[in-house]
């Protein structure tokens, strides 16, 4: 099944966001001072948490 330009082009802009974003945090993380990185790993859970509870809400 061929996908139509529309398609493919949301596509190409998601993988594209989703990969600068990494690249973004694995930049700030590099850069960041060792006790910062510690923290906001052990803050990643519940920013997560908050994100999905977020998102229910507004459903």
């Amino acid at each position: 099944m061929p996908l139509d330009p529309m398609t493919f082009a949301l596509l190409v802009v998601l993988l594209t966001s989703l990969l600068c974003a990494t690249v973004v945090c694995v930049v700030a993380l590099s850069r960041a001072h060792r006790t910062d990185v510690v923290a906001v790993v052990r803050a990643l859970p519940e920013l997560i948490a908050a994100f999905i509870r977020y998102r229910r809400k507004k459903q």
